[in-house]
This record gives C-alpha cells, sequence and structure tokens, in this order.
C-alpha cells in the first residue's frame, strides 16, 4: 500500500468554497477522492460539487468519518486551521497554504508532535497514491502506479521527474510535497522512514533544493538505517550563497545548505545523485534493472 493514505482515505477540505479549494475539489473527485465534506464558516448548509459545507470541523465530524483535513485557507489562518483539525481528531493534515509564519509553522509541528499527528507542508503540492487518490494539488496525469517512492522540496520538478519515470515504465508507490518553506512540519528522514516500512516501495527519488539542512541530515539516516536504494536530484546548484531561489527555504547561508554539500553527503552515505532531472529515471531504472 502506499504512505500516509489509502484508496479509501476520507478528506475534509478546509476553504473548498474559494477559488482554488472548488477547484482543487472538482480535480480530486475527479481523481477518486473521497471528498467526505469541506469547511467555510459562515457558509454552512452550501455544496461545492456535491460536497456539503459545514462551518466547522466539529460539525463535520458530527456527521461524517473524516481520516485527512485539506487546507487552502489563507495564511493568517493556517495555525488555528489546523489546530482545529487536529483538536477533532484529524491524524493527517496537508497544508497546501504559502507564506505561513515561521513561528506559526513551528506552532503547527509542536502540536502535530504532541497529537501524534501528521502535517505535511506548509508550501505543499500535497501527497498522491497514483491511479487511487490524491489530497492536494499534483496532477494525476503525471503520475503513475508503480514501485517508487518520491520526496520532493519542489513541486514542478516532482511532476518532470515522475513524467519521466512514467514514460520508461516505472511507477510511483506515493508522492509526497514536504514543503518548501524553512520549518517543514514532516521532515525528509520523517517520510524516508515511512517509505523504508512500506513493502510497496521498492526504491526512493528525493528531488531536494538549495537551503536548509534536510537533505544533509537525511543522508546520515540512509547511512545508518536505510535498506531500499536511494536516488536523488538537487536543484540550484548553481545558485550564490544568501541569493534565495524561489522558495523560502531555498537559500544558502555561511556555507550550509549548498547544494555541493548535499551532493557530498548523499554520495558518501551511498545514494545515486542524478546532474539533471533527466537522468533520475535513468539511474532509478538501472538500479531496479539489476534488482538492487
Amino acid at each position: 500500500m502506499s504512505i500516509l493514505v489509502k484508496a479509501d482515505t476520507k478528506v475534509v477540505v478546509h476553504g473548498i468554497t474559494g477559488r482554488i479549494g472548488n477547484r482543487q475539489t472538482r480535480l480530486m473527485l475527479d481523481y477518486g477522492t473521497k471528498i467526505s465534506a469541506g469547511v467555510t464558516p459562515g457558509r454552512g448548509g452550501e455544496e461545492v460539487w456535491g460536497v456539503p459545507v459545514y462551518d466547522s470541523v466539529s460539525e463535520v465530524i458530527e456527521e461524517h468519518s473524516i481520516d485527512a483535513s485539506l487546507v487552502f485557507v489563507p495564511a493568517p489562518f493556517a495555525k488555528d486551521t489546523c489546530f482545529e483539525a487536529m483538536e477533532a481528531g484529524v491524524k493527517l493534515i496537508v497544508l497546501i497554504t504559502e507564506h505561513v509564519p515561521v513561528h506559526d509553522a513551528m506552532e503547527i509541528r509542536a502540536m502535530a508532535n504532541a497529537e501524534e499527528a501528521v502535517v505535511i507542508g506548509p508550501t505543499t503540492p500535497g501527497i498522491i497514491y497514483p491511479g487511487k487518490m490524491k489530497i492536494g494539488i499534483m496532477p494525476g496525469n503525471m503520475f503513475c502506479p508503480g514501485n517508487v517512492g518520491l520526496i520532493s522540496r519542489s513541486g514542478t520538478l516532482t511532476y518532470e521527474i515522475a513524467g519521466n519515470l512514467c514514460d520508461m515504465g516505472i511507477g510511483q508507490s506515493t508522492a509526497v510535497g514536504m514543503g518548501a518553506d524553512p520549518v517543514v512540519c514532516t521532515s525528509l528522514t520523517q517520510l524516508l522512514h515511512m517509505f523504508e516500512e512500506d513493502e510497496e516501495t521498492h526504491l526512493v527519488v528525493i528531488v531536494g533544493e538549495v537551503g536548509g539542512t534536510e537533505e544533509e541530515k537525511a543522508a546520515q539516516y540512509i547511512k545508518r538505517e536505510m535498506k531500499k536504494p536511494v536516488v536523488a536530484y538537487i536543484a540550484g546548484q548553481s545558485v550564490p550563497p544568501g541569493k534565495r531561489m524561489g522558495h523560502a527555504g531555498a537559500i544558502v547561508e555561511r556555507g550550509m545548505g549548498s547544494a555541493q554539500s548535499k551532493v557530498r553527503v548523499l554520495k558518501e552515505a551511498g545514494v545515486k545523485v542524478a546532474e539533471r532531472p533527466t537522468e533520475v529515471s535513468e539511474l532509478v531504472k538501472s538500479i531496479l534493472r539489476r534488482g538492487l
């Protein structure tokens, strides 16, 4: 099976009546996602694409069984929305929202740890179980079912690499966008551990980028614990120190977080590191062919 989600995972969409929430709800329903309800304060009693809308999560759980929350609310309301979901007993939250204040993200992460919940994001494109369901904004047509786990800090690179893998006949067990902010609520190492424990996943692909130390920390875990092969690509190899590249978390400072340091420690951990995105699928195919 996949990690984090199942084919029948029941989802509540926060911000379902907004432009993006409305559109993405339609796309998720078309892909097979089981969306039980939506939440927008003051809009209770309405429907969006046949999905009932409630004023609060507490009202939703009185009427529906919920496994996951998908959050499309503006950044100032993201923390309270995540807290409300966790207080209602929701154990998986996918936080799409960008520009969440760093301190808010830290509080969300702390509460998730206390409640034994998993929060993916902020600034994540979501999770997809190819051919079964998706939570978030990933384009389903770029993925196909298979046995390669995919973890990424970059949305569009995820889609490109997944598409290249599918072109080679290599599908994915689950793809997870971990988020691109300086503080994310579920680390790369935690996601690697989930894939290591997943029987359906035979190999893991990491799509990293400059900034932060997620990849460096993950390399230590890979070296110590992982039995499954790992392939990686690190974006931003030409980014100069102090320059932010697109994402809030993609900035190199004081020699830490550079693409070169990430590539070095990953290689030292036994990871096959691609020099360009298109090489990822070639490395994966070579490893799977050898049966490693």
